[in-house]
């Protein structure tokens, strides 16, 4: 089995890497908040400092009226051999030992004014602090501000709830052993730590009791009651006190000759002469190391446990954002070509329906384009007044004699002019919506988002394409147009002539009433023809510019969207293929805080693994 030393050495260890990373809290609990601690936890003016500065042997921790502590201390003590410098460092300031432990109090003073300021503020923000001594015992401490009832001049009047939230928010934790100290000069059942300690852990499984201050008690008073058991018991024995007086302080009398001086008062008091092997602040620091060893032995099976699925949920999320890239050209093309058919994949999904977008490219054709040619204005250039106007300017100063072909080519040319604008239009919303769905398919492509250069390089070549396209398209569509003006189904015209006389015989030959080629309903029938036959033509683009737009366009974006991209990509240098695959600069801080954050947890689990069955 593991020694006590190496237990608790490992859970400092593994501590102070989780404070250097953050680790403190998340969704679930934390490694933090599954390793055992102690918390220190009394009253203002209870002792709470003097309790620690025995244990530790140490003067060290600032003093003052009013609250001293105003951030929580992570106090680690790490026995060292007979003979050794005493020193103590701080996470803060890793390359600096302090030797000299004045100079320690007026580092945890600077310290809390930095984050604080000079005010009477407080943080949750825990200072931490390792002191190296052969005169203490493995263990850590956790000192918290001092319990107030009222908020003195300068804090704020929320001040008294904020110090019990905060202290609430380190007892409450399940693997927290709680050290509540309390004067015993004052009545124990008032005690804020007592009273603190009973909510957050009724069993009393958790919880030393501290009677500090026995040496001041009122003459003809003990604190046997306590000590004992009697008047408030706890599963784990009470430990008395006596803390340095105000003389000794200003006297400077070392902490070495205070623990001689509490050890000959137990000793030789009547009251706790025959407790005076379980007291003192030698016996708590023994009795605590003894129990945080216990208790992290009980918690090696849950604290493993919680490490492996914080291996597995960390590996998850490193393969979601991306492992890191590898350095030479070859890799890094190869990569870019697979983060290109991964975009590619996600937009030819839009087009193909197994995402949503590409029904919009059906809709242009089957509504806009339908509405946009409705609009057309025939009625007004095939108007009987327009197209007595126009055959009449066909005409010149010779009149047709027969039926007017040259105005009948105007009107119909001027007629398909207007198709140019729903043609032009389609394709200029298939376009829009290309480009829509290059700006969705970007955002999607779960693999880009770590590589912002890339996705913007790879947009700007997909809608650089898609100009191409337009422009094709575009051609096209007119050439589609023309095509209809440069020559007429002559055929139609011919139906046309024949129709009436099949309709309406006249066998005797009797003169036509709209036989005037210059009546209105004469006009209005070339008007009518012309109509006829536009209709027929619009018909027919209406069925063959969608085709085109897809053979041009839509077909076009499925195969060959990144063709022009990756032939430039092809002749890149390596460091311009590098400033493509630069990362987004959060991205790759997660990415290294997870990776540090992995390596403390695969370390933690090792070191676990090599002392904890010894």
């Amino acid at each position: 089995m593991a020694t006590m030393k190496s237990l608790i050495g490992l859970i400092n260890k593994i501590q102070r890497a989780c404070t250097v990373l953050g680790d403190h809290g998340g969704e679930g609990m934390s490694l933090w908040e599954a390793l055992p601690t102690v918390a220190v936890v009394g009253g203002q003016s209870s002792g709470k400092s003097s309790v620690l500065e025995s244990v530790v042997g140490r003067d060290f921790l600032p003093r003052g009226s009013g609250i001293v502590t105003r951030r929580p201390l992570v106090l680690q003590l790490h026995k060292t051999e007979e003979g050794t410098t005493e020193y103590a460092e701080f996470l803060h300031a890793p390359k600096k030992r302090f030797a000299d432990f004045a100079a320690v109090r007026k580092e945890i003073e600077d310290e809390t004014d930095r984050i604080t300021g000079k005010s009477k503020q407080i943080s949750n923000i825990p200072i931490q602090l390792s002191i190296y001594s052969p005169n203490v015992v493995n263990l850590t401490l956790i000192d918290l501000p001092g319990l107030t009832k009222v908020a003195v001049e300068g804090q704020p009047d929320s001040i008294v709830q904020d110090i019990e939230n905060m202290v609430r928010s380190y007892v409450e934790k399940p693997n927290c052993i709680i050290l509540a100290i309390s004067p015993a000069n004052q009545d124990i059942a008032t005690s804020d730590a007592i009273k603190l300690a009973r909510e957050v852990d009724p069993t009393g499984e958790r919880t030393f009791g501290v009677a500090t201050k026995l040496d001041i008690m009122d003459k003809g008073t003990d604190c046997l009651d306590v000590l004992e058991g009697r008047s408030y018991r706890l599963q784990h024995p009470w430990v008395g006190i006596v803390n340095r007086s105000q003389a000794d302080i200003n006297k400077r009398v070392d902490m070495i000759a205070a623990r001689r001086k509490e050890r000959e008062y137990f000793e030789t008091s009547p009251e706790y002469g025959h407790l005076a092997s379980r007291m003192g602040s030698e016996y708590l620091a023994k009795l605590l190391s003894q129990h945080l060893e216990t208790v992290i032995r009980q918690k090696i099976p849950s604290i493993v446990a919680l490490i492996n699925k914080s291996i597995d949920e960390i590996n998850a999320e490193l393969d979601r954002i991306g492992r890191p890239i590898a350095v030479d050209s070859g890799a890094q093309l190869y990569t870019i070509l697979e983060l290109c058919r991964a975009f590619d994949r996600v937009f030819k999904e839009h087009l193909d329906g197994g995402r949503p977008g590409g029904d919009r490219i059906y809709g242009v054709f089957d509504h806009q384009l339908p509405a946009a040619l409705k609009k057309l204005p025939f009625d007004r250039h095939l108007s009987t007044k327009n197209v007595q106007k126009v055959v009449s300017e066909a005409d010149g100063y010779q009149p047709h004699l027969i039926a007017p072909e040259q105005g009948y080519r105007r009107l119909i040319d001027g007629s398909i002019s207007y198709f140019k604008g729903p043609a032009e239009a389609t394709v200029d919303a298939v376009h829009f919506v290309l480009k829509e769905l290059v700006r969705k398919s970007i955002s999607e492509t779960e693999e880009l988002k770590r590589f912002p250069t890339l996705a913007s390089d790879i947009a700007a070549a997909a809608n650089e394409a898609l100009e191409r396209f337009r422009d094709e398209s575009r051609k096209t569509v007119l050439r589609l147009v023309d095509m209809e003006s440069s020559y007429l189904t002559v055929e139609f015209f011919r139906k046309l002539h024949l129709e009436p006389e099949k309709e309406k015989p006249n066998p005797r030959n009797a003169p036509q009433p709209n036989a005037d080629p210059y009546s209105d309903n004469h006009f209005r029938k070339i008007g009518s023809n012309v109509s006829a036959y536009i209709n027929m033509v619009c018909d027919t683009l209406r069925n063959s510019l969608p085709k085109a737009v897809v053979y041009c366009q839509v077909r076009e974006a499925k195969r060959s969207l990144l063709n022009f991209f990756y032939a430039q990509v092809g002749r890149k240098e390596k460091e311009k293929l590098g400033a493509m695959l630069d990362e987004d600069p959060q991205l790759m801080e997660r990415r290294g805080t997870l990776a540090k954050r992995l390596e403390l947890y695969k370390q933690a689990r090792d070191d676990i693994d090599a002392v904890a069955w010894k």
